[in-house]
């Protein structure tokens, strides 16, 4: 059931998003050089590397590792980038790996490759088996204000509570924090 609400909500997402996907892709690239998607290296289910696409926020010549990790990270975020970040429209293009199933829209935010501490208590906690999600239980209860240790007791929850139910509802929730911008620090 879970699986099949993301694919009918990540194909209507495409094809009713793509004249705003287009426009937010040309402006990245009218105002930063470089490409106008990033392909991150992530974590996914059981643990496994995959590419997922965002909007570009950063320079090309950003360091990979988590931003929060940057000296100065407003150095390295684009002039579009703070507004795609504020809004969350970077990561509209996630709906890609939604389709193709490397991620789920609800369910616990991929970790960076790098992120060893994270994904070890992950994998402790059995969150490694769920399939990544655009956002999450933890993403709508602090976002970047997490300490890593509350984030994994978020996801293992989330995981325990899992219902289609429940994904709407943080579905609702991260609408309404993406407005507001709320949790985003970078």
């Amino acid at each position: 059931m879970k699986r099949l609400f993301d694919l009918i909500a990540a194909l209507s997402g495409l094809l009713l998003l793509w004249p705003l996907l287009l426009a937010l892709g040309l402006a990245v690239r009218l105002t930063s050089p470089g490409p106008a998607i990033h392909w991150s290296r992530r974590v996914g289910r059981d643990n496994v590397i995959f590419l997922m696409p965002k909007f570009r926020s950063m320079r090309t010549d950003t360091p990979d590792v988590a931003t929060h990790l940057l000296d100065h990270p407003e150095q390295w975020i684009t002039p579009i980038g703070r507004v795609l970040r504020r809004t969350s429209l970077d990561e509209f293009p996630q709906l890609w790996s939604v389709l193709i199933g490397q991620m789920s829209l609800v369910g616990p935010r991929p970790a960076l490759f790098n992120q060893d501490d994270l994904v070890a208590l992950r994998t402790e906690a059995g969150v490694h088996r769920l399939r990544p999600g655009v956002t999450g239980w933890a993403q709508i209860n602090g976002r970047d204000d997490l300490p890593i240790p509350d984030k994994v007791r978020m996801d293992a929850e989330y995981a325990e509570r899992q219902t289609l139910a429940f994904d709407i509802r943080i579905i609702l929730i991260t609408l309404r924090a993406a407005l507001s911008a709320r949790g985003v620090s970078h």
